[in-house]
């Protein structure tokens, strides 16, 4: 059994930077076909090259084995003391592991540590993964938003 390693990314990580950059692609591929999956893309622009900036301005979470980053979480908290948690991915190879888990919960532990009341966070209607991923740590659908193109 493989113990998740997780940790805060820092803006001076360089290759962690850069295998963030291939996974948010892989994560962002993932997403293309999905119902809403357009619609999220367009309203999530990519991270792309700039991974040191967001770690500067958001809390970025890496999950590793070894060397290789397998999965990432990326969390606010706003004004309102709500953690929203903008994108988190675990690549299908290290799924099943307990890094989304482990990333999850360390994200928590952060913004609790700094006031959060609340946490907060969005899965694509079909997206089971990330769906039993939110209700193991106990988050549950409050709204469901229904969208149809005119």
């Amino acid at each position: 059994m493989i113990d998740p390693t997780v940790r805060r990314a820092r803006a001076d990580d360089g290759d962690d930077l850069a295998q963030l950059e291939l996974l948010e692609r892989e994560a962002r591929a993932a997403v293309v076909g999905q119902r809403g999956g357009e619609r999220w893309l367009a309203e999530h622009p990519a991270v792309g090259a700039d991974w040191a900036m967001r770690c500067a301005s958001a809390d970025v979470w890496v999950a590793h084995i070894d060397d290789v980053v397998v999965g990432y979480l990326v969390a606010e908290v706003g004004d309102d003391r709500i953690v929203r948690v903008d994108q988190v991915w675990v690549t299908p190879a290290a799924r099943e592991l307990g890094f989304g888990d482990e990333l999850l919960a360390q994200a928590i532990a952060a913004a609790t540590e700094r006031g959060a009341v609340a946490v907060e966070g969005e899965a694509l209607p079909g997206d089971r993964h990330t769906k039993n991923l939110y209700e193991r740590a106990g988050i549950v659908a409050r709204l469901i938003t229904t969208y149809r193109e005119l």
